[in-house]
């Protein structure tokens, strides 16, 4: 059957439909950073150094890969303060330090980027398996990670304050409601918690969280929270509403909380946009 030149034009203009460009994201407005958050010349750069923790025995059988970050302006002699951060180096961090601690706007402060755990038989580049059973499991367990194994490894070489206001926990996503639930567990330990996209969402039990706030008696905890309004909505349950009743519960309960609510996705562009707007509002007024 021979093809009318019509019909010929017509199919050959499929694919070309098929491939039309896709438009603008939300999140394409958060992908454009400040000074803050890019090297500057002058500025006074820390050291990084990375090292494998393969011996843990409050996670037995993972290895994981950390970075700590030391400012230039570190003095052995004194107490620096701390950051701790899931899922290894996020928001445009040491950046951001060098800038803001140059310009005393943020303490002194080493920075502990900690990657979630891999289990034996992991091939290289696979997603850590170990990460939501570390993650998003309601519990002090991460907790007595961090304060019995890397803050006794790092402070090994480093002289780290144990003054609870000085220590700050961050985190993105599963990391964002684990960087709450070290705050939340151990407060005599750390008050300081940033969350990005933070999934207080049903994974593993991390909807109680509103009803655990408003139950509890108030804990001496300052958060920053973002999300956005195109983040996941899937089985677990929505994000945004998600961030938003926990939003909600802690200012009914009067925490020291501030909650950005954007238009972004899933991502963390949003929270390294504004990350050096948190470090000023978080450390605002340490030491008093």
């Amino acid at each position: 059957m021979k093809l009318t030149t019509t019909a010929l034009l017509a199919l050959l203009a499929l694919p070309v439909l098929a491939a039309e460009k896709k438009g603008p994201s939300p999140d394409d407005q958060y992908k454009k950073f400040t000074a803050d958050s890019l090297p500057q010349p002058g500025v006074p750069q820390g050291a990084v150094t990375r090292f494998t923790w393969s011996t843990s025995k409050i996670f037995p059988g993972t290895s994981r890969e950390v970075m700590v970050y030391v400012p230039k302006q570190y003095n052995p002699a004194k107490p620096a303060c701390v950051f701790v951060c899931q899922d290894g180096h996020l928001y445009a961090a040491t950046n951001v330090f060098n800038n803001l601690i140059a310009r005393r706007e943020m303490p002194v402060t080493i920075g502990i980027f900690i990657k979630p755990g891999m289990v034996a038989g992991q091939k290289p580049g696979e997603k850590p398996r170990n990460r939501s059973a570390e993650y998003d499991t309601l519990g002090d367990t991460y907790a007595r990670f961090i304060l019995e194994e890397m803050l006794p490894e790092v402070g090994k070489k480093y002289n780290l304050t144990k003054d609870p206001a000085g220590r700050c926990i961050a985190g993105s996503s599963s990391g964002g409601i684990c960087a709450w639930t070290v705050c939340w567990e151990r407060p005599d330990e750390f008050r300081k918690c940033f969350t990005t996209v933070g999934s207080f969402t049903n994974i593993r039990g991390g909807n109680k969280y509103p009803e655990l706030v408003r139950s509890a008696p108030k804990k001496p905890i300052r958060i920053f929270q973002q999300d956005g309004a195109n983040d996941i909505v899937n089985q677990f349950g929505s994000w945004p509403e998600a961030n938003k009743a926990m939003a909600k519960a802690l200012d009914e309960k009067g925490y020291d909380h501030k909650f950005v609510f954007g238009e972004g996705v899933h991502s963390g562009n949003h929270g390294t946009q504004i990350f050096p707007e948190v470090m000023r509002w978080m450390w605002r007024d340490y030491p008093k």
